[in-house]
């Protein structure tokens, strides 16, 4: 069947001379694989930059229920939404986040809370300049919705944050995977914080660099078999 989704490009391989297969998440379908036919030719009516990591689209697909890859009829860009910054910083997020995005979400099927949630986050990557630890406020959010948000019942004891628990404590855990202080005090105040605040929640170079680390390593914690991420090292040099 033929079917209008929005739809949000994570990742592009290449195949054969004139098409590519594009991972995408949708609002009607979860995560899709999609066959884009003739798009790398110089005939073709739909321009490769619409497969560019976090594009959002219209889409026109066909549907098959157990089909491993999809077939999209018609594709557009999905006006006033897309990242249009030609900031270095803001391309670089854009990158990270696709990969996470990439990597984290398995679901086939419909998530209309998380695909608002990124619809809504995405297009602030439009301004040219983003408070300096978006990436890692994005990656607490995003969170909730795959089930291991952390836990804020303790708000005043930020001692130690404990990863595999995902809760904050007094003392030290006995295991290695933990977040110590001030990295722990720093991620505290990032779950407390709105997008409306997070301009003004100023975290040292060296501090935001260790507490992304503690983050991806967070997430590899919580998603069974997720692959490792790469892309946040070239952050740190980024936003340095």
């Amino acid at each position: 069947m033929i079917y209008n989704t929005r739809g949000i490009i994570l990742h592009c391989i290449k195949y054969s001379e004139s098409s590519v297969i594009a991972k995408t998440y949708t609002e009607l379908f979860g995560m899709q694989t999609y066959m884009i036919n003739g798009v790398r030719s110089k005939k073709s009516k739909k321009k490769p930059g619409l497969l560019q990591p976090l594009t959002m689209l219209n889409m026109t697909v066909y549907h098959k229920e157990s089909s491993g890859i999809q077939r999209i009829k018609s594709l557009s860009s999905i006006p006033r939404q897309n990242i249009r910054s030609s900031s270095i910083s803001n391309s670089t997020v854009s990158l990270f986040i696709a990969e996470v995005l990439y990597k984290s979400i398995k679901e086939e099927e419909p998530n209309k809370e998380l695909f608002e949630f990124l619809i809504h986050s995405l297009g602030r990557l439009n301004s040219e300049m983003i408070p300096s630890s978006f990436h890692i406020f994005f990656l607490l959010q995003l969170s909730k919705f795959l089930g291991f948000y952390p836990s804020s019942e303790e708000k005043a004891t930020t001692a130690f944050f404990d990863k595999r628990e995902g809760t904050f404590s007094k003392s030290m855990p006995e295991h290695p995977d933990y977040i110590a202080s001030p990295e722990s005090q720093h991620l505290s105040r990032l779950l407390q914080a709105d997008f409306e605040k997070l301009e003004s929640i100023r975290i040292p170079a060296q501090s935001r660099n260790e507490l992304l680390e503690h983050i991806v390593n967070y997430y590899e914690h919580h998603i069974p078999g997720m692959s490792k991420i790469k892309s946040h090292h070239v952050l740190a040099t980024v936003f340095n």
